[in-house]
């Protein structure tokens, strides 16, 4: 294994580069064939104020032992950009132009490029879901369609809307944005969204389940591949819900855990689909 990391165009206020990628790769192997992987970037969560690195790490990680290029993104917080919004989709469009203009030298498949998102990294990755082929994405981040498509989404406990549960106050949401209808990913589904897996915790008190339900019934409508898990119980933020991310008692679930392989498993079968039909 070896690792990247790479600045990202948008600045913060300051004048410095907040936004970067880091990445686990492997190593091309041409002895296998194996010249090319499929790549996935996380988003994590952290309330648009912080992310909690030890937990974006274990994620990439976790993936990059199942055969990923593996990154997670540190995007723009709300003390650096107000209103935030869309700093975050614009980071995340840069993030996903870079893996594409440099697949070669990052040994990676770049029609394969998923991107898994958690709780307000799950809101950056529903709405990029919605935007991706959007005018108004390639004006905010100078890119074009052709860099920017993910290949699937991976939803984890997301925030989909800011007036339903999180952030409590319409204050909070305002310095997130102050368009909360164009920010409600539920409301912008087209049929060029990509194929989406979903899991959330039924009895999650910080983000409401029903976030979730409101972006599966829109995919559903629009006809987008979608495979939903709402287990019974669990707080928010489990990310594995394994020992390794547990954050407190109770966050080490072995029935939430599951998640991680069915979506491993989900991705498998969506991304040779998706290859058999090109």
């Amino acid at each position: 294994m070896f690792s990247v990391h790479e600045s990202l165009p948008l600045k913060a206020e300051t004048g410095q580069p907040a936004a970067f990628l880091q990445g686990y790769l492997h190593e091309a192997n041409p002895e296998i064939k194996q010249t090319q992987y499929p790549a996935i970037i996380i988003i994590p969560g952290g309330a648009y104020t912080h992310i909690p690195d030890h937990q974006a790490e274990t994620l990439a990680l976790a993936f990059f032992a199942k055969g990923y290029q593996a990154f997670y993104l540190r995007y723009h917080f709300i003390s650096e950009k107000a209103p935030l919004m869309p700093a975050p989709l614009v980071d995340l469009a840069h993030a996903m132009t870079y893996l594409t203009e440099n697949h070669q030298k990052l040994a990676l498949n770049p029609d394969q490029i998923v991107v898994a998102g958690f709780s307000v990294g799950g809101h950056i990755a529903a709405l990029y879901g919605d935007y991706w082929a959007s005018d108004f994405l390639a004006q905010a981040s100078d890119s074009q369609p052709t860099t920017r498509q993910p290949a699937a989404l991976i939803l984890g406990y997301p925030v989909i809307r800011l007036d339903a549960g999180f952030p409590k106050t319409k204050a909070d949401a305002l310095a997130i944005t102050n368009d909360l209808a164009f920010y409600a990913a539920d409301t912008h589904v087209t049929a060029q969204n990509p194929p989406t897996f979903m899991w959330v915790t039924d009895d999650d008190e910080m983000v409401p389940s029903h976030n979730s339900l409101y972006y599966a019934t829109a995919l559903n409508k629009a006809n987008i591949p979608l495979e939903l898990h709402i287990f019974d119980h669990g707080p928010h933020g489990l990310a594995m819900a394994n020992s390794l991310t547990a954050w407190r008692s109770g966050t080490d679930l072995p029935h939430v855990a599951k998640w991680f392989d069915l979506a491993t498993e989900w991705l498998f079968n969506t991304l040779t689909t998706s290859t058999d039909e090109t």
